[in-house]
């Protein structure tokens, strides 16, 4: 949803990814960053396909080593390349190609690896990277991301840069891959990760889980939940198999609370299409959270969240609709952000809609209302990084979600969505990819919609549907 940091829990402070240097040739040199949004973050020469992740983590200490495989095409020839880590964790050995490498450095939030032997462009790139260290989140203007201590347990939540917390990677959304996620922990812990689990081992001790996440993922979007958790299957009567991971504790409050997220997903399946996963997994920890975090076919929610009185009933919507909305779709740089949150803000609204509450028109005049009284210091199109996850960025998206809806007619708008979430199933998006595809469902231009709602800064009207 948006980055944000535990109400309680025991997270400690961590050190913030620095200036990186470039990955490639001879001598440092400065290479234009591949977002400004995040300038620190993302590399050059290199495009991943998979990560293979070997992870030991141990409760009582939050010792976390790992073993990081990255497979990998080179874009252009390297001498040099590097990979976004955090310092907290310490780099004991790096291989490529099998080969140990002739030289790596671990400085500012980069590993830059020098592989024995140039690699030419297309080539194959195989690199090992062994590690270990206490994990901790990354702080930064957004509040602290990535791998952070529960009181029991861990949880991960990297949007936008936190993956570097636990893994090295190339830490930008427009750097999607397979994954293959192993866990070790200590056997009354349940462990949950990305995807299908495909092997559980348990040794006296000690259970090791392994995960395979086969659909491309951002690394942002990869996670790791550990906690004294039950997993249980809560809807049979969906398409789509959907799975409650918690304390037993919090069963039936969310038995209560969450007992409508089937007719949810049957709902958003019928507005937006196919959902994009093999299935659908809410974890709901045992700590309090400050805000509920999607990742790839999972949401995580806060003890919190389950309130006995559906409070929480709109963050269940929002955060499911970011599985078509950010996890399949993925923008391609973080200006885009609104085609992430504004459409999953307003899948709120087309809940509330479609299950018997005001309708989308009706929170879309109140929120008018409210955004109106509000600084007009916000580009929706390209915020900036101070303002990318203001509240603004979900409103004012869903309000121009429902302008475009407006202006195109149900029938139209609808059939838009679902061609924009199966053109781009699985692949990067960016604002213009939107814009260019609701051309086709309009006979009049949608460049004054635009220019009003993400260009402008003052908030236009909306206009009358009725």
């Amino acid at each position: 949803m948006k980055p944000g940091k535990l109400t309680g829990g025991t997270a400690g402070k961590s050190t913030t990814a620095g200036k990186a240097n470039a990955a490639g040739g001879s001598g440092k040199f400065y290479e234009e960053p591949i977002d400004p949004y995040l300038p620190n973050v993302g590399n050059r020469g290199y495009r991943v396909s998979r990560y293979e992740l070997d992870l030991t983590y141990k409760v009582a200490s939050n010792r976390l080593a790992g073993k990081a495989t990255v497979t990998a095409a080179t874009t252009q020839p390297r001498t040099r390349f590097a990979f976004d880590l955090s310092q907290s964790l310490a780099v004991s050995k790096v291989s490529v190609n099998g080969t140990r490498a002739a030289k790596y450095t671990h400085q500012n939030g980069k590993l830059t690896v020098t592989p024995a032997q140039k690699i030419p462009s297309g080539g194959a790139l195989s690199v090992t990277v062994q590690y270990a260290g206490t994990p901790k989140p990354v702080r930064g203007p957004w509040g602290e991301v990535g791998w952070e201590e529960l009181s029991e347990g861990a949880i991960v939540a990297s949007q936008p840069n936190g993956a570097a917390s636990w893994f090295p990677c190339d830490d930008h959304p427009s750097s999607k891959a397979s994954y293959q996620i192993s866990v070790t922990t200590d056997s009354p812990y349940h462990v949950v990760a990305n995807g299908a689990l495909i092997r559980k081992q348990v040794r006296a001790s000690h259970t090791t889980w392994v995960y395979e996440q086969s659909e491309p993922m951002a690394s942002y979007l990869a996670t790791v939940q550990i906690g004294p958790y039950e997993r249980r299957r809560v809807a049979t009567s969906t398409a789509v198999p959907m799975y409650a991971v918690l304390p037993q504790r919090l069963r039936t409050r969310f038995d209560h609370d969450f007992a409508r997220q089937p007719s949810m997903m049957e709902t958003f399946i019928r507005l937006f299409g196919p959902y994009p996963f093999a299935d659908y997994t809410v974890v709901v920890t045992d700590d309090d959270l400050e805000i509920p975090v999607e990742a790839q076919g999972i949401s995580v929610f806060g003890a919190n969240h389950c309130d006995g009185r559906r409070g929480s009933e709109r963050l269940v919507a929002h955060e499911l609709a970011h599985q078509w909305f950010g996890n399949s779709l993925t923008l391609g740089a973080w200006r885009h952000i609104w085609l992430h949150e504004g459409f999953a803000c307003y899948a709120e609204w087309l809940w509330s809609e479609n299950s018997g509450g005001p309708t989308a028109r009706e929170i879309a005049t109140q929120v008018h209302r409210t955004q109106s009284g509000l600084p007009y210091d916000l580009v929706l199109g390209d915020p900036g990084p101070a303002l990318m996850f203001d509240d603004r960025v979900y409103k004012r998206g869903a309000l121009t979600v429902h302008a475009l809806r407006t202006e195109l007619g149900d029938d139209n708008f609808f059939a838009l969505l679902h061609e924009w979430t199966a053109k781009y199933r699985y692949g990067t998006v960016t604002t213009e990819d939107f814009t260019d595809l609701a051309a086709h469902y309009s006979d009049r231009s949608l460049r004054p919609l635009w220019d009003g709602w993400l260009v402008g800064r003052t908030l236009p009207a909306l206009r009358d549907d009725s």
